[in-house]
């Protein structure tokens, strides 16, 4: 179904970065919701999260995962923050946003990294780098699958401008695109980004509107999928699309919605990709959101 074509072709001249050069893994979430309390008792009982007060926030941890929630429009980003490996990568993040005359800050992260790097994308999204992660506030006992895996994986935007926000992200961030998904113009509608060895951390769809799509929590392998899908029956929590595998990343999936009508995805086993993988080309078709079966199709 792919044809490969090289990422570092992608780019235009003089680009900053190289591709690839970023080293993360995202870490935490800030939503906001015009309810923060109702959202945390949904997200206690679906995901496990203990929820403490942190500030004007309620923040939500369990087993490598980490849910901010703010007061503010329903399903919208505030944050994605993304831990580093290591402060020279932060240096060099520094750099190519000052080259690019993109305006960042470098400071400590109240709550979430002792020293960071943040920034506004062309479509507004605050992202935020840092090193040194700072220990969350005691929260009380959740459900039992607290301990399950299901580490924070990747986030997806929707952008008015894809390729602009793509090209950004590649060349003055240093994301390394991983897969390109395109109609039948040649057009881009989707591109997965990969900062570390996942074949994506970041997700890119072409839309009418900026906004946040979805996010993902990884689990261990298809059995784990089916105790998340039994998990969720339990608390009358409906599947809304899936089980399914996706093309690019070859990743299998369930989504549910959050009371605020969020798409939330538990996948298992993406695949795993080395620096001098080739970028993937996919038709924009059903087939390629799911190759078992329907596709919803947002870009």
């Amino acid at each position: 179904m792919a044809s490969l074509g090289n990422d570092s072709a992608a780019g235009s001249e003089g680009s900053v970065a190289r591709p690839g050069s970023l080293r993360a893994s995202l870490y935490q979430l800030s939503l906001d919701t015009s309810n923060p309390e109702l959202l945390s008792h949904f997200y206690a009982r679906a995901l496990g999260l203990r929820f403490a007060k942190q500030g004007q926030a309620l923040l939500g941890t369990a087993n490598h995962r980490r849910l901010q929630l703010q007061v503010g429009p329903e399903k919208r980003l505030r944050a994605a923050y993304y831990a580093a490996e290591g402060r020279e990568v932060l240096d060099q993040l520094a750099e190519r946003l000052g080259q690019a005359a993109v305006t960042f800050a470098r400071s400590a992260e109240p709550d979430v990294f002792e020293d960071a790097v943040s920034f506004h994308d062309p479509d507004g999204n605050r992202l935020v780098f840092g090193v040194g992660v700072q220990a969350a506030a005691a929260a009380p006992e959740a459900a039992s699958v607290t301990a399950w895996e299901a580490r924070l994986q990747h986030l997806v935007v929707a952008s008015a401008d894809a390729a602009r926000l793509v090209e950004f992200y590649r060349s003055t961030v240093g994301f390394k695109v991983s897969d390109r998904v395109l109609d039948n113009e040649g057009t881009l509608r989707t591109a997965f980004l990969n900062c570390s060895s996942d074949h994506h951390s970041l997700a890119i769809f072409a839309a009418a509107t900026n906004r946040l799509d979805h996010f993902c929590f990884e689990t261990a392998d298809w059995n784990r999928i089916r105790d998340w899908a039994d998990h969720f029956a339990a608390e009358h929590i409906p599947l809304k699309w899936g089980p399914g595998r996706h093309g690019p990343g070859n990743n299998l999936f369930v989504f549910i919605h959050d009371v605020d009508g969020n798409w939330v995805e538990i996948s298992a086993e993406l695949e795993q990709v080395s620096p001098d993988r080739q970028t993937g080309v996919w038709p924009h078709e059903q087939r390629t959101l799911n190759s078992w079966g329907v596709g919803h199709l947002r870009s």
